[in-house]
């Protein structure tokens, strides 16, 4: 298996969850009423698998040993354009976040606001992903022989390995505090 191949394989989960949200975005929208579980269970999605796990590998691994390489301008170009998609998933989410704290302080009208994020996540990550499998990811793997295409993929399991002991270590942590 290519870096790539497990990168795709995340994308089909989160492809999964978006259809989820889009259903919630429907719901919201026929009852004006939050399912604020259903929101927790999706930002904690978005964050640990999405972002952290997903976006982590992209980030701390394949961008990081890009970097390294003489890559095209047109690749640069699309490497940075990626980034700046992933810290706008990234404020998408924490809108999210506040605008749920709002609705549950009494705020109505934090309903819609949290309609108008969720929706932006439902828009944006297939166009993210399709970006990233048909374009980003085949052309990226041309700049890596198959010895370190491997080792990034063992990058790869070692910081999925290591992700579970950090989540719950902040946790931890917080409820320390």
């Amino acid at each position: 298996m290519q870096p790539r191949g497990l990168l795709m394989i995340e994308h089909r989960l989160i492809e999964r969850m978006i259809i989820l949200i889009d259903k919630e975005i429907k719901k919201i929208e026929n009852t004006q009423e939050v399912n604020h579980s259903f929101i927790d269970i999706a930002v904690d999605f978005i964050k640990t698998y999405a972002d952290r796990t997903h976006h982590g590998k992209e980030e701390d691994i394949l961008f990081s040993e890009l970097s390294k390489k003489k890559l095209s301008p047109a690749d640069m170009n699309l490497m940075q354009e990626l980034i700046q998609e992933h810290i706008l998933a990234r404020a998408t989410t924490t809108a999210i976040i506040e605008a749920s704290a709002a609705h549950q302080k009494g705020d109505t009208a934090a309903i819609s606001l949290i309609v108008e994020h969720l929706r932006k996540l439902v828009t944006f990550y297939p166009k993210h992903m399709e970006k990233e499998d048909q374009t980003f990811f085949p052309t990226s793997m041309t700049y890596f022989s198959d010895a370190e295409q491997q080792t990034m993929l063992e990058e790869f399991w070692e910081f999925d390995r290591k992700l579970i002991h950090e989540k719950y270590k902040s946790i931890i942590d917080s409820l320390e505090e």
